[in-house]
């Protein structure tokens, strides 16, 4: 078994994060957004005087998630609650596009790896204050950070299971988000559309019995998991993107070094899992993963088999 090294950043307190994870999801945001930030984190620490640090997996545990919606007395759908500009010379408000936000608690734990000289000055006393101003001055999926609990430190073998269940039990209560793009290979290997698939997995089902007393009685209920699993907390997640056109140089792109292409989002099953359902860390460690002959900058875990989402898990 090897040894991981781990950073468990606690209870990060974001306001105003982008809730607009695809342009057709709207909640919690989406992968790319976290291992955005990780990878922003990794450079500065880089910057910052640690040049062999590499932050390679991200786990993402969710205690609240406020979505700013309303929905009013009567009302079918709810409505974004926007922001407002400032008023223009009239004193009428400027056209705006709404965006949807919402405000997180948030605990992520990040596998890191570096050489032994700049892993021994991770364990100095200047570091985690060093962590601390870094993270103060940074954005979280387009967020505010107010403020976090201090970050620790966490060498682990993985045969020490009850090491392992300790440190992931530190974030309870909460839900850690894992992939289930296997509940839509499954459907649409069965002939299923890609988005009738995960509507299916979505749809919850109403059904009404009568009993011979005349009392009426409602269930509720949602399409089983794979092999009679009942899966938990369901959702749409976005995680990752699929090239759309050549690689080439754009007029005005931001970064005139690097290639550019237009790409879609790549969307899936994901499901929010109780805390102490996990028992080992690759159930909820996102890593990057690319995939340049379909075109593919993916968000993904660690499974038996890695598929091609084109057909398999994305719409």
């Amino acid at each position: 078994m090897s040894t991981r090294r781990l950073l468990a950043l606690p209870h990060l307190d974001i306001h105003n994060a982008n809730a607009l994870s695809s342009p057709f999801t709207i909640g919690f945001p989406a992968m790319t957004a976290w291992l955005g930030f990780v990878h922003a984190l990794q450079r500065k620490l880089q910057a910052a005087g640690f040049p062999t640090l590499e932050l390679v997996a991200t786990a993402v545990f969710s205690h609240r998630c406020d979505l700013q919606t309303y929905q009013g007395p009567g009302d079918f759908v709810h409505s974004i609650i926007g922001t407002a500009n400032p008023l223009d010379k009239d004193g009428k408000r400027s056209a705006f596009i709404e965006e949807a936000r919402c405000h997180l608690d948030v605990s992520l734990l990040i596998e890191y790896r570096a050489q032994e000289a700049d892993e021994a000055r991770m364990e100095r006393p200047e570091f985690l204050p060093l962590l601390e101003q870094l993270l103060t001055r940074m954005k979280v999926a387009g967020g505010d950070l107010f403020g976090f609990k201090t970050p620790q430190l966490h060498v682990l073998d993985d045969s020490e299971q009850q090491a392992v269940r300790r440190l992931l039990l530190n974030f309870m209560p909460g839900f850690a988000l894992i992939e289930r793009r296997e509940l839509m290979q499954q459907a649409m290997e069965e002939g299923a559309d890609a988005l009738d698939a995960m509507l299916e997995y979505l749809t919850i089902h109403h059904s009404c019995e009568q009993s011979d007393a005349g009392e009426m009685t409602w269930r509720s209920q949602r399409k089983a998991g794979l092999e009679g699993e009942k899966p938990g907390w369901i959702v749409p997640i976005a995680t990752g993107f699929q090239g759309i056109s050549p690689l080439g140089i754009a007029k005005n792109q931001r970064d005139p070094d690097t290639p550019h292409r237009f790409a879609e989002s790549v969307v899936t099953l994901g499901e929010f899992r109780m805390v102490h359902r996990i028992h080992n860390l690759d159930e909820v460690l996102w890593h990057y993963h690319t995939d340049l002959n379909k075109n593919l900058y993916l968000c993904q875990q660690a499974q038996p088999e890695t598929t091609d989402l084109i057909n398999h898990g994305r719409y």
